[in-house]
């Protein structure tokens, strides 16, 4: 029983950090097109405030229920389907903290780069989501 709670404590983290991964970067494509110095303002502090106080926790606390359901099942470690996981989440942890980056360069100058280069950076996760629910629920390895 405590193994399903820790679960659903996973999901529920993953899917509110993912939120966020969603989010900022489409809040950046707003950043970067806004002229106004208010504007510019009020994105810089909805940005850092997705980043750190839903971001970071959400993926501290997806990364501590993952590592506890694998203390728990450690034989995951034996399937393949589950070293790809591993991969996908370690180019996501990658993107994660890209957009921390890009937070810091936008606070900094919001025009170094176009709302187009942040339009498509904004899609990367939903790659990622895909591949990872694919591989958790397919396991095609």
């Amino acid at each position: 029983m405590l193994y399903l709670w820790i679960k659903a404590f996973h999901i529920i983290s993953m899917t509110c950090w993912f939120a966020g991964l969603f989010y900022l970067p489409r809040l950046y494509v707003y950043h970067a097109m806004s002229e106004d110095s208010i504007s510019i303002e009020r994105f810089k502090v909805m940005e850092r405030k997705l980043y750190r106080g839903i971001m970071m926790p959400s993926m501290i606390l997806t990364l501590a229920f993952g590592l506890w359901l694998l203390h728990m099942q450690p034989l995951l470690l034996k399937q393949a389907w589950f070293h790809a996981k591993l991969a996908l989440i370690v180019a996501l942890l990658g993107y994660h903290h890209a957009c921390g980056r890009l937070l810091k360069g936008l606070i900094n100058d919001p025009h170094t780069r176009s709302h187009t280069f942040y339009r498509f950076f904004n899609e990367f996760p939903v790659l990622i989501l895909l591949g990872i629910v694919i591989l958790v629920m397919v396991k095609p390895f």
